[in-house]
């Protein structure tokens, strides 16, 4: 009995498509259509992504779908540990995905009563903090006597004195 792959291959080129075709057409990455014609399943991050993939490819080359659904059970079945699918999107957790895990595992109400009490310490030592233990140092301009307006020894006072220019100053 020929595979899933095989047989979608064969109903492709019966069908005269190419495989940019196929994946504009289903909307499906061209290199998930080159993995299911071939039988790789590990591109794809979970079996359930294998049978709608494998069920729209069907459906646009007008395969019967059930059949070629058991087939593709048996060929999951068989294939078993030795190619795990998902292997394809595996990426490295980063710190959020570790905390959002860390969190659910824990229990969000729990995580929120601890995040409360967290930030209620921080709380408490910036303000503690910015009082310090020793007294302020004294202010050295406090003893200073208030500024008092003094006139120049000008004769002429409550006049501004005029700028000097090169004509003969104005005499009063």
């Amino acid at each position: 009995m020929p595979t899933v792959g095989e047989q979608l291959r064969a109903a492709r080129e019966a069908q005269k498509l190419s495989i940019q075709e196929v994946a504009k057409a289903t909307n499906m990455r061209t290199d998930h259509v080159q993995a299911l014609e071939e039988g790789h399943y590990a591109p794809f991050p979970a079996p359930v992504y294998i049978r709608g993939s494998v069920r729209t490819y069907a459906k646009l080359l007008k395969l019967d779908v059930m059949p070629l659904m058991e087939v593709l059970n048996a060929e999951l079945n068989r294939q078993g540990e030795a190619e795990e699918p998902g292997e394809g999107l595996r990426r490295r957790r980063g710190v959020l995905d570790v905390l959002a895990l860390q969190l659910v595992r824990f229990g969000w109400k729990r995580a929120v009563i601890v995040l409360v009490l967290v930030v209620g310490v921080v709380l408490m030592l910036l303000l503690r903090g910015g009082r310090s233990a020793e007294p302020p140092a004294p202010d050295p301009l406090a003893d200073l006597p208030p500024p008092l307006y003094q006139p120049a020894g000008n004769p002429d006072t409550g006049y501004l004195p005029l700028p000097a220019t090169n004509r003969q100053e104005v005499v009063r």
